[in-house]
This record gives C-alpha cells, structure tokens and sequence, in this order.
C-alpha cells in the first residue's frame, strides 16, 4: 500500500477529529479461477493484493458518528440508531451495513470517526467493496473490543452487501481480502469457508491486469439474475447447491430447463472442476496447464454464463494473439472490469503497450495496466 496514502488517511483525521487514530489496511483482491461459484457452494482461488483501502478509525465524543471518504471528497454524519439504507449505489451504504450488521449481533457501539482512502480502481473487480466492508468491521472490533473473529467479521461484511447495498454476494471477496497471505493464493471452500495457501511461484511470469475502464450497468441486476438460476436448476437437481451437481446429473434434466439456464449451470459444473485443476496446475508448477485453463474459464464466462462483454473479449483475444501470454479472463462479476493475464516478465510491458494501443483504436478509449503483488490480509498498519 502507498506510504502517502496511509499518511494522508491519517493527517486528514489528525487535522479533522485532533486525536490519533488507529490505521487499518485492508486489501483489495484478484482471483485466478472460480468465477461465479462462491455462491454455487463452490470453489475459488483469489489473493489479497497490495492495492487496497487504508482507514483511520478512532471513538467520538460527539451525539454523531462521521465517515469521510477522501477519494470522493464526500462526507457524511450518521446516528447509530437510525441507520437505514442510502441512495442506490452510494458508498455509505457500505458503512452503514456493517454498522446495522454489528448491531444485529446484539454487539453495542459507540460513535466514531472514520476516514478512508484507497487505490483500487473502481469497477476494476478488485473488491473494493469488500475492502472497504472489512475495514470498517475490523476497526470497530478492535476500537470497541467486539471479540469477533475474522470469520464472524467477513460475515458481517457479506450480510452489509446483502442488505444494505443489494448485491447477494458470494463469500470469496470479504474472505480473500481478510485472510489474505503474502505470496499466496487461497483454495477457498465457499461452503465450509475454510481455504488451504498456496505459495505462488511464476517463475519467469506475471500477473497483470488490464482494465477496459467500463462498467456497463448490467452488472448489479445480471449478477443477481445468474445467482437465481442457479438456485432454480439446484432445487430441480434436488441438490443444496451446484457444486453438488454433475455435467452427468444435469443431462438428466435437460428437458426441465430453459437453454440458456442449462448452460448457466454447466459453465459453473465446469468452473469448479477447473478451478481444482489449476491448484494441481500450480502445485506441479505447470504454469502452461494453468494458462489454458484460466483461457477456457473466459471461454465460458462469455459463452455459457454471458457475463463478459465486446471489451473483456477483445483484451482476451490480443492476450491469445500473444505468445508471451499464457492465459487471460475477465475477472469479477463481469460486464467490464479487468482481464487477468499470465504473461512472460520480460515481455509484459511490450504486451501491455501492444493492447492498449489495439483498444484505444478499437474502443477509442483508455485501457489501464496494473501489475499486483500478492499481499497479506486486513491488518492494523503498526
């Protein structure tokens, strides 16, 4: 995280509330694999990154509870005990649900001050959502002694999504964000929430982001339309979830289901399998094996689940094109966002000028590159 983010975060609270605060990073995440089936009970493999949110928390005296959001220039005051959901699509939200979320626990709180910051790019796909979520949680459990555990603090966060922002999430975001281990990637188990590390050697490769800079404004409702689906082929499966399901199981089916449904549901049968595939890929250290599996989730995603868009495909394709490119996808919930690429070190930056340059004749506008280390998880900033 950026030294001078962290001290501005702080030196504006200083200047704002005259008191010290405590500091809190909380990371932003990518995911190699596993799209779309954390909420399928499945399995994903995301790592917390160096890009995050930095948060100064401290108690107030005031009737009042404050949340600056220095990003945005935007600040807002809020009674602990008339927290109900904002505008659609503003960020307080996020702050406000975990409130009301901690509170639903039966935990008390007193009034505080909050000012964040982050450098995850917005729309990326990174979680800054989560980021933001987790920071807010943990630093009221430490500043109010709450004794909740990690796992109780990202559920919290998830519910915030749920209730107050709208968006039924799966787990993998706040968890990726709050357990994150440096060099790491997590085999998530997103029905036990429970995830083994995996220490990520590339070797001569790299990861690398290329965001399109779009958000088209599918996104929200899609996302909760394919969540939906797959609950109705589950419940036609008599399973609890899709991970239970076989491509087997669902041929037998296939006469109950709507077409696109179908696919929907094969795309996630299929991302699961793949997504245990790339961890044996990983620990064989067969990162050519990995690459292609990482090419046919896009595949997927944009065939079968029809949650990627003319944009993410086309930086997939000029990925192909690449022989210094190992694998591609979008990453996230789609519709915009990033691609993640595995790429040769040595020829990341020749690629990243040679896509850019395509899809600002394409698209006539920006792509934005970003190269992540893998990083440790929501912390206090000593």
């Amino acid at each position: 995280m950026s030294k001078a983010i962290i001290t501005d975060v702080k030196n504006t609270f200083i200047n704002t509330f005259k008191t010290e605060p405590l500091l809190i990073f909380s990371p932003g995440r990518i995911n190699i694999i596993g799209e779309h089936t954390d909420y399928n009970d499945g399995f994903v493999f995301p790592a917390a990154v160096d890009k995050g949110i930095a948060a100064a928390i401290q108690k107030s005296d005031s009737k009042k509870s404050t949340a600056v959001a220095l990003d945005l220039d935007s600040t807002i005051e809020f009674e602990l005990d008339k927290l109900k959901p904002s505008k659609e699509g503003s960020w307080e939200n996020y702050v406000f649900g975990v409130v009301a979320e901690i509170q639903n626990r039966n935990k008390v709180i007193g009034n505080f001050n909050i000012v964040f910051k982050g450098n995850i790019p917005g729309g990326a796909g990174m979680s800054s959502s989560a980021a933001l979520e987790n920071s807010v949680v943990f630093g009221l459990n430490e500043l109010f002694n709450l004794g909740l555990t990690k796992h109780e603090m990202i559920l919290i966060s998830q519910k915030a999504e749920h209730n107050y922002v709208g968006v039924k999430c799966g787990i993998m975001d706040q968890y990726a964000s709050m357990f994150g281990v440096k060099n790491n990637a997590l085999l998530l188990d997103c029905r036990t929430i429970e995830s083994k590390p995996y220490e990520i050697n590339f070797k001569e490769h790299q990861l690398m982001l290329i965001n399109t800079n779009v958000k088209h404004s599918l996104s929200d409702s899609a996302y909760n339309d394919r969540r939906s689906a797959c609950e109705r082929v589950s419940e036609l499966l008599g399973v609890k979830a899709l991970r239970d399901a076989t491509e087997a199981d669902l041929k037998r089916i296939i006469d109950k289901v709507i077409p696109a449904n179908y696919q929907k549901a094969l795309y996630v049968i299929q991302e699961n399998e793949r997504t245990l595939k790339a961890v044996k890929a990983i620990e064989d250290g067969n990162l050519e094996t990995l690459g292609a599996l990482i090419y046919q989730s896009h595949e997927g995603l944009t065939t079968k689940y029809k949650v990627s868009c003319n944009e993410l495909d086309f930086l997939v394709n000029q990925a192909k094109e690449n022989k210094s490119v190992l694998g591609a996808r979008m990453m996230g919930g789609g519709f915009g966002g990033c691609t993640i690429n595995l790429v040769t070190k040595d020829k990341a930056n020749r690629f990243a000028e040679e896509a850019s340059k395509a899809y600002k004749k394409e698209f006539n506008k920006e792509c934005s590159v970003y190269f992540i280390k893998l990083s440790k998880g929501t912390h206090l900033i000593r």
